[in-house]
């Protein structure tokens, strides 16, 4: 079993920064990819950015030149820095993470969710 924790979400101004951290624990032989979603209310829950575990990262094209992830693997923990932000970037974050375990299996977990409030 693993688990994701999520930490850094809150209340910021327009304009401000904000850095999500995403640990994983558990079984974990390795980290194959790893993920920000997000949710606003009465919206369909849409990707933010990904990373391979050979730090291959593909963005939202409304987050490209604001967001960044980057990824800890000796913590088994991924970021999401996130810069100049915008009323229109609230929402739920989540992290998924695609996880290997010793008989390779694959599985992919999701967290639980932080809350990210932009005021204008």
């Amino acid at each position: 079993q693993v688990q994701l924790v999520e930490s850094g979400g809150g209340l910021v101004q327009a304009g401000g920064s904000l850095r999500l951290s995403c640990a994983a624990s558990g079984s974990i032989f390795r980290i194959n990819e790893s993920g920000w979603y997000r949710q606003a209310p009465g919206k369909r829950r849409e990707l933010v950015a990904t990373i391979t575990d050979g730090g291959s990262t593909n963005y939202a094209d409304s987050v490209k030149g604001r967001f960044t992830i980057s990824r800890d693997n000796a913590k088994n923990t991924v970021y999401l820095q996130m810069n100049s932000l915008k009323p229109e970037d609230t929402a739920v974050y989540y992290c998924q993470t695609l996880v290997v375990v010793a008989t390779g299996t694959k599985y992919r977990y999701w967290g639980q969710g932080t809350q990210v409030t932009v005021s204008s």
